[in-house]
C-alpha cells in the first residue's frame, strides 16, 4: 500500500478490483480553497488505454509488485517471442500481444526489460532508440536534400518508417522506439 503522495512515474497501481494501471503522469495540486488532490494520467497495462484520474491527497492506493528484469531477445518460435533472462539464463516465451509494437524494433540479441507480475509477462520496454539497417528504400534522385520530404523505408525487422529522401538501402539509422520516428544516420 502507498498513499497518493508517494506516486511517481512508472509505478503500477491495482485499481478497480485487480486491474493494473501504470502512472504515466502525475501532478500534486494545492488550490487556494479546499483540500489538496493529485491529478494523474494512468495507462492500463494490458489494453494500453489511457485515462485521467484524480485522487484526494493522502488517499491510500494499492500498488502492484511488478518485477522488471533485463532480458535478451533470443529468437521467434512461430508467432511467439523467446527471451532469455540475462542473470539466470532462464528462457521465457512471450506472446505477440504482450510484445506489442516492440516487435517492430526487435532483432535477435537485442536487450529489453520485461515487466513480470505474479510470474506472467505484462509488457516489454525497449531502449528509447535502436540502430537498424535499411533493408530497402527507393533510390535517391539527384537534388534530394536533407530538408524536404520523406519516403518509406523497410527496416531489417520488416517494419516500415519514413526517412529523408537522401537515405539509401543498406544504411544504418537510429529509430525512436516510442514513436517510430527516424532520428538520424549512424556512422559506423
Amino acid at each position: 500500500m502507498a498513499t497518493t503522495n508517494d506516486l511517481k512515474n512508472g509505478l503500477v497501481l491495482k485499481l478497480d478490483g485487480d486491474q493494473l494501471w501504470t502512472v504515466v503522469e502525475f501532478q500534486h495540486v494545492k488550490p487556494g480553497k479546499g483540500p489538496a488532490f493529485v491529478r494523474t494520467k494512468l495507462k492500463h497495462v494490458l489494453s494500453g488505454k489511457v485515462v485521467d484520474k484524480t485522487f484526494n491527497a493522502g488517499l491510500k492506493v494499492e500498488t502492484a509488485n511488478v518485477d522488471k528484469r533485463g532480458m535478451q531477445f533470443s529468437y521467434k518460435d512461430g508467432a511467439d517471442f523467446v527471451f532469455m533472462d540475462t542473470e539466470t539464463y532462464d528462457q521465457i516465451t512471450i506472446t505477440p500481444e504482450v510484445v506489442g509494437d516492440a516487435a517492430h524494433y526487435l532483432l535477435e540479441g537485442n536487450d529489453a526489460v520485461v515487466a513480470m507480475y505474479e510470474g506472467a509477462p505484462l509488457y516489454i520496454e525497449l531502449p528509447a532508440s535502436v540502430e537498424l539497417v535499411i533493408e530497402y528504400t527507393e533510390p535517391g534522385v539527384q537534388g534530394d536534400r536533407s530538408t524536404g520530404g520523406t519516403k518509406p523505408a523497410r527496416l531489417e525487422t520488416g517494419h516500415e518508417i519514413g526517412v529523408p529522401l537522401f537515405i539509401t538501402t543498406g544504411e544504418k539509422v537510429k529509430v525512436d522506439t516510442r514513436t517510430g520516428d527516424y532520428l538520424g544516420r549512424v556512422n559506423s
